[in-house]
């Protein structure tokens, strides 16, 4: 594949930033700058506490080491509003970083941009110490109690809403009436939605409320030399999910998260199917996945098609699994014409590959056959024409697992020039047609 990536390009007027006061000053020299015809908004190095700002067509932050700016949760700043979170329709609050039907727009430099999400997010009592648990009950004795222990959440407002069970209807009637639970309806970190021409080079953004950096519907992604960072135990605390967008260049960046580390979606069931937008053109280069899920990840929300994406020389370091596919029944939707060569990867805790499309439907099948049968075709997801070549894993639970459907196999995988060594080596359910060359499993 050619990289077709186009980046963007900005005038040489500049605006720093610091000459504005309060929590509104970047996006005063935002405005400014976009008056002014486009160009750059100077953050320089200095501890900084940001509203929710919006990047608009032809600006760019600028900033540089020792530069960190804080977006602290705050009911006045958030308020909620309908969009799409995880594939479909939604109640949130709006994003600390907001680029929205732009064009030419970007962040440089090596300043951190941090999102407070460690009070937004829930936290299980399972994934940390019993100290640091105990210490977050002290802040705030709100939890639920769950098979797995407690689930521990920041505030009264968003356990509110959790002890309901099911989250609100998207409606805004119910946007207006959840006001009061806004940190319920955690955001994504930086929403980039139906834009072109965007340009990411040298942040680093951490402490995501949920989602890391999402963008959405949008052409010509440039995210280069970035560090997406977030605590293990982020909840929903992904790294960088791209979805429904094509030609996008994903390269030398370094993820730590605490869910799937580099992501492609395109959205979930029925509901994004009625959108013809899937993923594609999408390049995956030169990166290092440190904590995560899944160290490159496809779905599982994918009900729009993904294809044409090309991952080659990334690095996976202690995840939970390796290359992760992933779906299930009501998807629908292709995965197909992937080429994933030059992977490494080093102690995995699970699988080093893995292809799930869920477990509803064995349970389907084994209640009952005409279940099965009243699915409907485009409700049933597939992967195909997928090729991984030149891989070697240094340990893993399993070297590959694929657990394909009765109804549609996983079909048409290659590997080739594989090397793993793992303490179990194969899981193949409802496959076919895969080919298997000079690939090597040691078990340990």
């Amino acid at each position: 594949m050619k990289n077709t990536v186009i980046k963007p390009i900005f005038n040489n007027f500049e605006v720093d930033a610091s000459k504005y006061s309060g929590p509104s000053f970047i996006q005063d020299a935002i405005d400014e700058v976009e008056k002014n015809g486009g160009g750059y908004v100077y953050i320089p190095k200095g501890y900084y506490i940001s509203k929710p700002i919006y990047l608009k067509s032809g600006v760019c932050l600028k900033t540089e080491v020792g530069t960190f700016i804080s977006f602290k949760k705050n009911k006045e700043w958030y308020p909620l509003y309908l969009n799409d979170y995880e594939g479909v329709k939604r109640i949130r609050a709006i994003s600390p970083i907001n680029m929205i039907d732009a064009t030419n727009v970007g962040i440089i430099g090596k300043g951190i941009f941090d999102g407070d999400g460690f009070n937004w997010r829930p936290l299980k009592e399972f994934k940390v110490p019993a100290k640091f648990f105990k210490e977050c009950l002290a802040k705030s004795n709100t939890y639920i109690e769950t098979k797995e222990g407690k689930i521990w959440y920041p505030t009264k407002s968003s356990l509110e809403l959790a002890l309901m069970g099911d989250e609100p209807m998207p409606t805004e009637e119910n946007v207006k009436k959840y006001q009061d639970n806004f940190d319920y309806f955690r955001p994504v970190f930086v929403k980039i939605q139906n834009c072109d021409k965007v340009l990411l080079d040298g942040p680093t953004f951490r402490n995501s409320p949920a989602w890391n950096v999402h963008p959405l519907f949008s052409t010509n992604l440039t995210v280069i030399n970035c560090n997406i960072y977030n605590d293990h135990f982020a909840q929903n605390g992904d790294g960088i999910d791209i979805e429904s967008c094509h030609d996008v260049l994903f390269k030398d960046n370094v993820v730590s998260v605490g869910d799937d580390g580099i992501c492609i979606k395109s959205g979930k069931n029925r509901e994004a199917r009625a959108i013809k937008k899937p993923t594609y053109n999408v390049y995956i280069l030169d990166n290092i996945v440190n904590s995560a899920h899944g160290g490159i990840t496809f779905g599982s929300e994918m009900s729009r098609g993904i294809y044409d994406v090309y991952c080659y020389n990334n690095t996976f370091v202690g995840t939970d699994t390796g290359l992760r596919f992933k779906t299930q029944i009501g998807r629908g939707g292709t995965v197909k014409d992937i080429l994933i060569e030059n992977t490494r990867m080093y102690n995995i805790k699970e699988q080093a590959i893995t292809f799930t499309c869920g477990y509803e439907l064995y349970r389907m099948e084994n209640e009952s056959r005409d279940v099965v049968n009243q699915i409907a075709e485009d409700d049933i997801p597939e992967f195909t024409n997928i090729t991984i070549k030149d891989l070697v894993c240094d340990g893993a639970k399993e070297a590959i697992s694929m657990k394909g459907l009765e109804v549609r196999p996983i079909n048409n995988i290659h590997f080739k020039d594989i090397h793993i060594t793992a303490k179990k080596d194969y899981i193949l359910e409802h496959t076919k047609d895969l080919t298997f060359e000079n690939v090597i499993i040691n078990l340990e």
